[in-house]
């Protein structure tokens, strides 16, 4: 029994429909009740009913958290698997109006960050019952290197490392292991306003398989910690990017 938060679209929905192709039961998590309602409906006509329900959910709200594993362990009777894949890029530039780097900057770290710790605390009674609880934790490279005007994000994305390292070693000892997964370019709706000439350009000059990466592609790696041939694995933080964090030139 799996929570994917950010599940409407990209990397989020590509980890439900593989988590669901693997046999799991999965609770697919986004706000906009037709966006999630497509997925879940994809998913159950794929494999049959009562495969995926789904959960509009505002992650930076405390209380729809709460309700999203009540109504998790609800309809499953347990919980197995938490993905923390839920996000934002808001503009918050040093130099931008005082009002809207306050919104951004708030808005992003709950929605990037707390909500993560949040759901997990949340979970946890579950995922130590379950005996082999796993939590994944969507960050970004931008927690390795950044983008200037995306403070916000990059602090949020960094802080979701420290944490997953944090958690990592305090509920290791309860059976649940914590993991990180970095992606770097990827093609998805958060990426979607760039040009694809300025895609290919930046690919070639900074990622050495001189691509974009597919959200399937970091939906494998998020299922991979979820196998019982990761179960040693432990307060990791993998970046999925082509190898563009390691390019010096």
């Amino acid at each position: 029994m799996a929570i994917v938060t950010g599940a409407a679209s990209g990397m989020g929905r590509a980890t439900a429909l593989l988590f669901a192709d693997e046999g799991a039961r999965v609770v697919v998590a986004d706000l906009g009740a037709e966006r999630v309602a497509a997925v879940v409906d994809h998913i159950n006509d794929v494999h049959g009913p009562e495969r995926a329900i789904g959960v509009e959910c505002d992650v930076a709200d405390h209380a729809q958290l709460r309700a999203l594993v009540e109504r998790t362990v609800a309809w499953g009777g347990r919980l197995d698997i938490v993905v923390n894949n839920a996000g934002v890029s808001l503009i918050t530039s040093a130099l931008q109006d005082e009002a809207e780097f306050e919104d951004n900057w708030a808005r992003t770290l709950d929605i990037n960050l707390t909500a993560h710790a949040r759901l997990i605390r949340l979970a946890l009674p579950h995922l130590v019952e379950s005996g082999a609880g796993r939590v994944v934790n969507i960050a970004s490279t931008e927690s390795i290197v950044a983008t200037g005007g995306l403070a916000a994000y990059a602090a949020s994305k960094a802080g979701v490392t420290g944490l997953t390292r944090s958690l990592a070693v305090e509920l290791g000892r309860h059976g649940v292991t914590v993991n990180c997964i970095c992606p770097g370019p990827i093609d998805t709706g958060m990426t979607a306003a760039i040009p694809d000439e300025a895609k290919a350009t930046y690919a070639r000059r900074r990622v050495p398989l001189r691509r974009y990466g597919l959200p399937e592609e970091v939906a494998h790696m998020t299922l991979n910690l979820c196998l019982p041939a990761s179960s040693f694995v432990n307060g990791t933080t993998i970046p999925v990017d082509g190898g563009m964090t390691v390019r010096h030139t």
